[in-house]
């Protein structure tokens, strides 16, 4: 946390001796398709292309497109596999940096379609979306903006006219997508070409064919990075952001990062974070990585710093050169499925008695048996906007309010990791907050 930050922090604290008495309505608040993605937490990357065949992270362009020949590509498992492990959507890698598209395209011949696989009619984006549908998952795409095979690179309004083609085919050929993930990747330091993106426009095709979709990139204009790509949240995290902060994706220095990785209580844009992490120490599969996946129990550690810290888990797990997950992955991905279905399928609070102060600022639970716990969840009902800058929970342990767990924000959810705790009731007190909070749910599990 920055010296802007910290005193941020401290002023909340100290004004927070008696709460404002503002209301939520008056504060930005999430759109619905941005309320139904927070809700839904976690989404698969899928790095997949020509790189995944010459062993490379960063292709340079040159790859020969027939290369490209999976053996038995099938989008179903990997859809399936996300959905049985509890993701709501997956992103595929339309195009990476190299510039080889995925699908058929009229823009470039660096395609599938100058590929031995199907013989040269494959569609890998076609396939998706087939599959998600039937797995009724959200699929979103990637299309990188720094293309190292497209001759026009760094020819300003003619690539992005190219650009905007290749957009447009794939927002208008598919079914719904429901996230546009854009980064700032930008030419080759100070010796390659460099573009300059039009992303007003980029932003404005989305629009116009997928009004639907959420546009993310550092700086939006819908979801943000966390500034890191470890899975990690800030603490604070606000979904607020000050948008002249980070003005285009790519843009750097220390309030960039401070902004996207702890956002901004006065914020005037909704615009919560993503945090994205591989399963591998590489983006694209590599054989020589098969022993080195996260496991499902570090998986549910990357879960608990970012969803639990109000953002959304973008996990990638890449496809192998027979176009299917790798088998270690695959046990991880059902790991990490188990371990969180068994903690947060029950809630200890079933049944308890809420208690809640005029003032919003403690909210107490009677429980109606004794229990213990080692995780609490913690949900602000964000419709209205996000409000709660510190916090903890008290436990009744023996007739003693104890604090077991404490925070800054809550924003979509707040997990706290605790000792095994036994408890006849528990107690949330908000010691800070930007206006009168409004706290959805509070709820009790246990890892065991």
């Amino acid at each position: 946390m920055n010296r802007r930050t910290f005193l941020r922090s401290t002023v909340a604290a100290v004004a927070a001796t008696h709460l404002p008495v503002r209301s939520l309505a008056a504060r930005p608040h999430p759109t619905a398709e941005q309320l139904a993605w927070q809700r839904n937490e976690l989404s698969l990357f899928l790095h997949f292309g020509i790189n995944t065949f010459t062993d490379q992270e960063w292709g340079d362009g040159t790859e020969d497109p027939t290369l490209f020949a999976p053996l038995d590509l099938d989008a179903r498992q990997w859809v399936r596999a996300a959905r049985a492990a509890g993701f709501r959507a997956v992103i595929l890698t339309a195009k990476h940096h190299d510039g080889f598209c995925l699908w058929p395209t009229a823009t470039t011949r660096h395609s599938v379609q100058a590929s031995p696989w199907r013989n040269g009619d494959g569609d890998v984006v076609a396939e998706l979306s087939q599959a998600c549908r039937a797995e009724r998952l959200g699929m979103g795409l990637y299309l990188s903006p720094w293309d190292r095979n497209a001759p026009s690179y760094g020819d300003g309004p003619r690539y992005n006219d190219f650009y905007c083609d290749q957009l447009g085919e794939l927002l208008t050929r598919y079914g719904p997508v429901t996230e546009v993930w854009f980064d700032g990747a930008n030419g080759e330091g100070t010796s390659g070409p460099r573009q300059a993106y039009d992303w007003p426009r980029f932003h404005q095709v989305v629009r116009r064919y997928q009004p639907g979709a959420l546009i993310f990139s550092d700086s939006g204009p819908d979801l943000r990075w966390t500034g890191n790509e470890r899975g990690a949240a800030g603490d604070p995290n606000w979904c607020t952001v000050d948008p002249d902060v980070v003005p285009y994706p790519g843009a750097g220095g220390p309030d960039v990062i401070d902004m996207l990785q702890h956002g901004d209580p006065d914020g005037s844009a909704w615009r919560p974070a993503e945090a994205d992490v591989s399963i591998r120490p590489g983006w694209f599969w590599h054989p020589a990585e098969d022993d080195r996946v996260r496991s499902g129990a570090q998986i549910l550690d990357l879960y608990f710093q970012s969803a639990g810290r109000n953002a959304g888990l973008l996990l990638n797990v890449p496809p192998t050169r027979a176009g299917q997950l790798h088998e270690q992955d695959l046990r991880s991905l059902v790991e990490f499925g188990e371990l969180r279905g068994r903690i947060f399928q029950r809630d200890l609070t079933v049944g308890a008695l809420r208690m809640q102060s005029d003032d919003g600022r403690r909210i107490q639970l009677r429980l109606p048996n004794p229990v213990e716990f080692d995780v609490i969840a913690i949900q602000e009902d964000i419709r209205h906007g996000q409000a709660v800058s510190a916090h903890h929970v008290e436990a009744l342990i023996r007739g003693e309010w104890r604090t077991v767990a404490e925070g800054t924000t809550i924003g979509n959810k707040r997990l706290h990791k605790v000792s095994p705790t036994p408890a006849t009731q528990i107690r949330l007190v908000i010691e800070a907050a930007l206006a009168v909070p409004r706290i959805g749910r509070i709820s009790l599990h246990q890892t065991g």
